[in-house]
């Protein structure tokens, strides 16, 4: 009689026993329909997004959700009021941990993730930014020439972000290993195009045009983003972070065989770099819009991958390969959504995702005006499912 349990993901064969929320028993299920014991999951002396992310024996995917701290709550938008500037609530300790443990406190997440921004370490590197409500990143002096990229100082977290290392250590106290403190990091081809373009961009022609044009001076701008963010990364992990990850959200407008030359080798100095002193750190790669792209993402070297919802979770498991773990990827709209509609997207990522490697998510951030019960009960679900 062949059981499912045990089987790869690929064949996509796993049944979840989510007949009802407050069953929190798992439940194996044999192709012949009858139920055998189930075995034991390893008793977890880590948190559970880190023993899933390893392969070990999970009884269910880990969740947490990108941008689950901000936007979307009601005490975060009060300490707003109180405090109207990003980059105080982003660079204060006391204001960091709040927000950063905001969500854990209400909905108990796998992963706490830190409150900040990929743009945070830029001050440290000579080059002057601000997050403005209502317009976003504004770079003061846009990096556009040799001249300009030979201003740009490599990053020293310990001595211009102390703040986060501390922010770290007290949320790994305040959490206690009951969920896995994230942290994270933009990606290099993504903070350059901030710095060339002054800002967000819709066609990104600017650092196109340097790519195309002059792409030595492109190169060595990546270049000291990679140097510098490896460094974060190790900074952030010996200061308390159990996974770190990398945002390379503008990657993606990059044809393939530009991603392979302005993305990919930064990607990957990064990961070399880390693994050499954090060997058993994961690292998760986001790169929303990324389905032109799925293939190549492993060959950076990371450890997660995570799909945003324009890809079907099963097809991305089989373009991945049964080795790569993958996180998310539901769409952040599906929280408008009735409470039944969001219960059976869950399971259908979850099924589609089969068992194990597998960090539920959603396939980008919480969109603002997203309902808070609706935010409860997406954690609600899946924390009640069992493989």
């Amino acid at each position: 009689m062949a059981c499912i349990y045990g089987s790869s993901v690929s064949s996509l064969s796993l049944k979840l026993n989510l007949t009802s929320l407050s069953n929190h028993k798992p439940r194996f299920v044999c192709s012949s329909g009858a139920a055998v014991a189930e075995p034991k999951a390893v008793t977890a002396t880590e948190p559970l997004l880190l023993n899933a992310v390893r392969g070990k024996e999970v009884e269910r995917p880990p969740v947490w959700l990108m941008r689950q701290a901000g936007r979307y709550m009601k005490s975060y938008q009060i300490l707003c009021e109180k405090h109207p500037s990003f980059r105080e609530r982003s660079e204060n300790v006391d204001l960091v941990v709040e927000i950063s443990l905001q969500p854990w406190k209400v909905f108990k997440p796998d992963g706490v993730i830190l409150f900040s921004d990929i743009l945070t370490p830029l001050s440290g590197m000579n080059i002057p930014f601000d997050i403005v409500k209502g317009k976003g990143p504004i770079i003061f002096d846009p990096i556009r020439t040799a001249a300009d990229v030979e201003k740009v100082i490599e990053f020293t977290p310990q001595e211009s972000v102390p703040y986060v290392g501390e922010a770290l250590t007290i949320l790994r106290k305040e959490v206690n290993n009951e969920a896995a403190v994230l942290g994270f990091v933009g990606a290099p081809f993504t903070l350059a195009s901030y710095v060339v373009e002054g800002g967000s961009s819709k066609h990104f022609s600017k650092i196109k045009k340097l790519a195309f044009s002059e792409p030595k001076v492109l190169h060595a701008l990546l270049q000291k983003f990679a140097t510098s963010m490896g460094k974060y990364i190790q900074y952030q992990a010996d200061k308390g972070a159990q996974a770190v990850q990398i945002f390379d959200s503008w990657a993606t407008e990059l044809s393939p065989v530009d991603f392979e030359e302005f993305s990919l080798p930064y990607l990957k100095l990064i990961v070399d770099m880390v693994k050499r002193t954090h060997p058993d750190l994961p690292l998760i790669l986001y790169a929303s819009g990324s389905g032109g792209l799925i293939e190549r993402l492993p060959l950076t070297g990371v450890d997660v991958v995570s799909l945003d919802w324009t890809v079907d979770m099963g097809e991305g498991r089989r373009r991945l390969g049964p080795d790569m773990a993958v996180q998310g990827n539901v769409d952040p709209g599906v929280l408008f959504g009735s409470k039944e509609f969001i219960t059976d997207r869950i399971k259908d990522t979850v099924r589609k995702a089969g068992k194990g490697k597998h960090i539920l998510n959603l396939g980008h951030g919480i969109v603002v005006g997203t309902p808070e019960e609706n935010v409860a009960h997406f954690f609600e679900v899946a924390k009640s499912l069992r493989y």
